[in-house]
Parts: C-alpha cells; structure tokens; sequence
C-alpha cells in the first residue's frame, strides 16, 4: 500500500516519519442509490490516531451529504459520487483541525474534552495545548461520541504497585520454603547421627543396605533445593548492567567504555568552568580592541563582533571562515554567535532561528560535542533572557530536531547533565521533560516496529 506524508507542508519531505496510506475510493450504486466507499478509511484513521467515525462524518459535514461508519465492517460510506482528489483535500482539512498540533505541527496529538465541553489537542511533543473551533459541525458529533480513553498515570502506577506487591509476597514465600527446607535437612541428619552407633554392630553388608538409601533421599533432596532457589530474574540497574558489560566485553573494549564515561562525567564539570571564565576570553590583540594593550577580551565584546558581522549580510561560508579566525573556546563562540542571532528578539525566537539556520549550522560544524555547545548556549540564553525563552523551549528544539541541526542522542544527554547538575532546579528542565519523552517514546516505537 502506498504511503504518503501526514499533512500536506509536509509533502516534499523525504525523510518524514508519520505517514498514512494514500486515500483509495470506489463508486457504488446507481442513480439515487449512489454512493463512494472509502476502502481504506479504517488504516488512514488508525494511521491519524483517530476513530474513523470521526474522518466519515466529517467528509458528510463538508460535502452536506449522508455519511455513515459501520463499526463492525469497517465500511466508510458518503452518499453521492465523489472524487478521490476532493475527498483527500476534506481530509487535509481534517488534519489541520483535528490531528495537527497548533504550536509546532506535529500530528502525534491527543483528542481532549473538557469539563466546559470545549475539545482541545495536547501535543505530546511539546506539550501544546490547541482550543478548537468549536464553530465546527463536527465538534458536537465529537461530544457526543468521545474517543476511548487511554489509561491515566494513576493507573499505571496502581499496576506497577500491584506487581511491587506480588514480587514481595513471592519473595516471603521463598524464604518460608527454604526455613522448611533447612529444618527438615536438620531433622534427617539428627537422625542419622543417632542411627550410626547402631549400625557399627552390624555386619558390613547390612551396613551398606542401611546407609545407602538415606544417601539417595539426601541427593535428591539437595538437587530439588537447589533448583527451588533460583530466582529467574534480570537485574537492570546501573551496576549489574556495567557489570554484564565489562564481563562480556574483551579488555581493551571495556577500558574504552570506561573512559568515554569519565567523559562524559568530566563534561559537566567543564561546562560550569567555562561559565566562571566566561567574563573573560583570551585572545590575541588588535588594533581595534579597546583592550588590546591587555591582550583580553571580554565575551561582550565577541558578542559584539559577531554582531557586526552578521549586520555586513556575509554568506554561510564567509561566516564560517570568520569564525575560525576568532580566538577563544568553541563553547564561548557558539555561545555568542546564538545570542547575537538573537538579539532584539523579545518573541518569536524558533521563526528566528529558523531563518538564520545556516549561521547556526556554519557555528556547530561538524566537530565533537558542538551539538553540546550549541545546547549549553541555549540554556545560558534562556537563564538571563525574558520568560518568553524558556517558555518556548521545546518548540525551539523540536524546530532544531526537525531541520537536522540537533541529533537526539545529544539533546537527551544534555538534558540528563542539566538534571543532575547543579542547576537542576531550573525552569527551562520542567519545559524541556515533554520533548524529551516524546523523543524517548518515539525511538521506542520504532524498535518495536
């Protein structure tokens, strides 16, 4: 089956990842009785995350016809002949309503009502509330048939308690057996010790007849212990995990994962350095540097000189080149190259980098940890900016996701140092959790298909 783009902007990307099948009709019926069957209603709607009622009625409600769903068939009718074309554009309008987020356009969207009756779309990627237009003849054909709800967080942590709960009964019981089972061991072997001063009188041969079976029983019995011990579990912490890894892997491949961990632990401790030496970098002096004669220059006035500039309208390349003339550590460079983008920008800042993306690209390059640098920039922005730039966090790195400047490996290590770092109190990492998880969730969609 033919697969398209979810959401007609989206058409020209090759590399999209939420598609749908193409729309495929048939024409039923004659004169009055006249009809057009959507064949594969049901997959585009599973493909939207919508029930197919909800795309039926709404080709009835554009085309002011009768439209009707059989749930059991799965048949998708609207009365008269229609073209698969017209069809498809109702349906692009559909999308934009009802799938596609309002903030960054994501259809990974959730149908919700509230207690007013008003139905709204909460985005999983950045968290975006959408109000719909509840002008719409199909908001009250919505209303009336919700969609299911999925299960809250209360009822997954209830599961996960329950599970917690039925481990430590199971548990109990285990250590219950074994005390029986020691017990017993200890009542048998009392019983032998009492049993040899008898047996030394006998015979040889009856001795023999005597001590062996009891051996036997012992053997079985110890064999059974064993087996009722084992415990068929897999422990997922942090330890046991290095540990399997260290176990599994040769020498020299363990040594190196070791050292990519120091690191990475040694990065976080490098960012807030740099943050202390920000107030100055050194550099080599020139003639138009107030401070020459002291050979420092002040990150303001790098700042500055990027400024200056971008105002001259240089191409990415020629802003590339300049920047590797300037002198001073990549993280204080990237750093000013984002403020200077976004200088004077009070709101609007994802539009903004968006425009200027090729500066920004022309500043990452292609070296380790400039993802990370471009990352930090981002949070120091945001921690002496407006509100305006936390709050429009995620939208600024869902924007950057998208357009390739940012890979998910490095947002969701930054994001892991700033949580566990010093400033983890901070706002931009409440913001920032609802991207994050998505990501998350998506990458553990696509393992699973």
């Amino acid at each position: 089956m033919a697969l398209q783009n979810i959401g007609a902007g989206n058409s020209d990307d090759a590399f999209y990842r939420y598609k749908m099948p193409r729309m495929i009709t048939k024409i039923e019926g004659r004169g009055n009785g006249i009809k057009t069957n959507v064949v594969n209603m049901v997959d585009i709607a599973k493909a939207l995350a919508r029930p197919a009622s909800y795309t039926t009625k709404h080709f009835g409600c554009e085309l002011g016809a009768q439209s009707k769903f059989d749930e059991k068939t799965g048949t998708s009718l609207v009365n008269g002949a229609h073209d698969t074309v017209k069809l498809a554009g109702l349906l692009e309008i559909f999308i934009k309503k009802y799938v596609q987020c309002y903030g960054c356009g994501n259809p990974e969207t959730e149908i919700l009502i509230t207690k007013n009756q008003m139905i709204q779309l909460k985005c999983a990627a950045c968290g975006f509330i959408s109000d719909v237009d509840m002008r719409d003849k199909l908001t009250t054909f919505i209303l009336k048939n919700p969609p299911e709800s999925k299960k809250g967080a209360k009822d997954k942590k209830a599961m996960r308690r329950a599970d917690k709960e039925h481990l430590k009964e199971g548990e109990v019981a285990d250590e219950e057996m074994k005390k029986l089972k020691k017990e017993t061991k200890k009542k048998v072997s009392s019983k032998e010790a009492s049993a040899k001063p008898t047996s030394k009188k006998k015979a040889s041969g009856s001795d023999e007849d005597h001590a062996s079976p009891p051996k036997r029983h012992l053997n079985v019995k110890e064999e059974d212990e064993e087996d009722d011990d084992v415990q068929w579990q897999t422990d997922t912490s942090m330890e046991a995990a290095q540990k399997r890894i260290q176990e599994q892997l040769s020498a020299v491949t363990a040594e190196m994962v070791m050292l990519s961990t120091n690191e990475t632990e040694k990065k976080p401790k490098a960012a807030t350095t740099q943050a202390r030496q920000r107030s100055k970098v050194v550099s080599a002096p020139s003639e138009d540097d107030p401070k020459a004669e002291n050979g420092e220059r002040t990150f303001e006035t790098l700042v500055e000189e990027v400024k200056v500039h971008l105002k001259k309208g240089v191409t990415a390349s020629q802003f590339r080149s300049f920047l590797g003339s300037l002198s001073g550590s990549p993280q204080d460079i990237v750093t000013a190259v984002y403020e200077a983008l976004l200088d004077g920008v009070e709101k609007a800042f994802t539009k903004e980098l968006i425009k200027k993306k090729g500066y920004l690209l022309a500043a990452v390059g292609q070296e380790d940890g400039s993802q990370l640098h471009l990352l930090r920039a981002l949070e120091e922005f945001c921690g002496k900016s407006n509100p305006a730039a936390v709050k429009e966090v995620a939208l600024v790195l869902k924007a950057l996701y998208d357009d390739d400047v940012l890979e998910e490996e490095f947002i969701v290590q930054w994001y892991q140092e700033g949580v566990a770092g010093v400033k983890k109190d901070s706002k931009i990492w409440k913001n920032v959790k609802p991207f994050i998880d998505w990501l998350q969730s998506a990458e553990s969609e696509s393992e699973e298909d």
